[in-house]
């Protein structure tokens, strides 16, 4: 939520510089409720290397998904992300595709529900129309 917040502050404070204004960040941070300090330590804030390999491991999960033309599963991905290289559960790799909103497209087994056209030209006519014994 706070990190939203943030965010907009950054973008206002940005436009207002572009349109040679001067703006007052801490008076925007009063108006919306937020700390300077909270927002001083969230701008200096470097992201972890935990956060940085997921972000880089959803990056190649996307990068296969497209290449798959969004057909493959987190099975399927796990298997090419460990063909590259990456130590990564297919739980992991099923997880991010959950959090990026995509999955695999399943299609369904075809069977035959219909005749053929020349069915009826197949048959023949065993009794001759003779249907008294």
């Amino acid at each position: 939520m706070t990190e939203a917040v943030y965010l907009e502050v950054i973008v206002k404070a940005e436009n207002a510089k572009k349109a040679g204004r001067r703006v007052s960040v801490s008076g925007m941070l009063k108006y919306l409720g937020v700390s300077r300090s909270g927002y001083a330590t969230w701008k200096r804030h470097m992201p972890s290397d935990t956060a940085k390999r997921r972000k880089l491991l959803k990056e190649k999960i996307k990068k296969i998904y497209d290449n798959s033309h969004q057909n493959y599963g987190a099975p399927k991905i796990t298997r090419e992300l460990r063909k590259t290289g990456e130590n990564v559960s297919e739980r992991t790799v099923g997880k991010y595709m959950k959090q990026m909103g995509i999955k695999a497209q399943w299609i369904r087994p075809w069977t035959v529900t219909t005749k053929d056209s020349d069915f009826s030209n197949e048959l023949q006519n065993i009794l001759d129309e003779q249907f008294n014994p």
